[in-house]
């Protein structure tokens, strides 16, 4: 079943009561509730919602990731529960012993997958992906030469013209991209806790200050589709801003139709079926992880 993302954009206070997420607003007649257990990912932005400690609990023990937003209303904070599985234990042991060669070809897969997806989005809005190719053809175990790199700097100038830079403090529509992809990464973490996987144990992200760097590795083979909703919404006849409506296209990516191994799942799922099938790796079950493919 497909789980809910909730927006909260005007002062409420949420608690919890029965298994139910309760939301009291000034402006409601009584209060709401919703199932928690129906929940992926809950995005709070105003600076005035009042959140109870047993509701984050309850949260947390359904493995519901929790975004806060700053007085900008850009995320700021991401909650995700320690505890995701049953058989954590044993998977963090099959996590933590990957031998390097393994964690070289598994970053290999992601950064083919990645390129490829790049490249496919540009064909799809007929512009040039050629020189891509040879860029996803040709990834090395662990991508010692940086293909990744090369390919974002052609990749980016394909999409938004020669004049852009990806850059998480640039100028738009890098504010439109830096918000997808935290939402992006709060769904890629939640299905990575769902597996029993720490989000500590980076392949190639592994900055001592990042808590959740398997999030970011794991993510990388879908940032095309938040690029691809970008894209069309800079294609607007009107200036785009961050508003409400800008932020729910963009939050709905994890509903978005994606293919893997030719059958189509909402990208919410096929990140649960990426992150069981990384763990049947880390086991030797399987020789290679579960990536989309993009498709318009």
């Amino acid at each position: 079943m497909l789980k809910q993302t909730l927006f909260f954009s005007k002062p409420c206070k949420l608690s919890l009561r029965l298994k139910q997420l309760v939301i009291e607003r000034e402006d409601l007649p009584q209060p709401v509730t919703r199932p928690i257990e129906d929940l992926s990912v809950i995005i709070i932005e105003n600076q005035q919602v009042i959140v109870t400690v047993p509701l984050l609990n309850e949260l947390a023990d359904n493995n519901v990731a929790v975004i806060f937003c700053d007085s900008h209303f850009m995320p700021s904070m991401q909650l995700v529960p320690l505890e995701g599985n049953a058989t954590q234990q044993e998977s963090y042991k099959y996590e933590m012993n990957a031998s390097q060669p393994l964690v070289k070809r598994i970053w290999k897969e992601i950064i083919e997958a990645k390129i490829k997806n790049q490249a496919l989005l540009l064909e799809s809005l007929s512009k040039d992906a050629t020189p891509l190719k040879p860029l996803y053809s040709n990834v090395k175990s662990g991508d010692t030469d940086n293909n990744e790199g090369l390919a974002a700097r052609l990749y980016w100038r394909g999409l938004f013209g020669t004049s852009f830079r990806r850059d998480r403090y640039g100028d738009f529509p890098n504010e439109l991209l830096n918000y997808g992809y935290t939402v992006l990464r709060a769904a890629t973490a939640r299905a990575l806790v769902g597996s029993g996987l720490s989000l500590s144990f980076g392949l190639f992200h592994r900055n001592r200050y990042n808590p959740f760097p398997l999030a970011d590795d794991m993510m990388e083979a879908y940032r095309p589709f938040v690029d691809d909703i970008v894209f069309q919404l800079t294609q607007a006849d009107e200036p785009v801003t961050l508003s409400s409506e800008t932020k729910s296209r963009l939050i709905n990516v994890i509903y978005r139709d994606v293919w893997i191994n030719d059958h189509k799942h909402p990208l919410q799922v096929a990140l649960t079926l990426t992150s069981a099938s990384l763990l049947r790796v880390f086991k030797g079950e399987d020789k290679h992880i579960l990536l989309p493919t993009y498709s318009p």
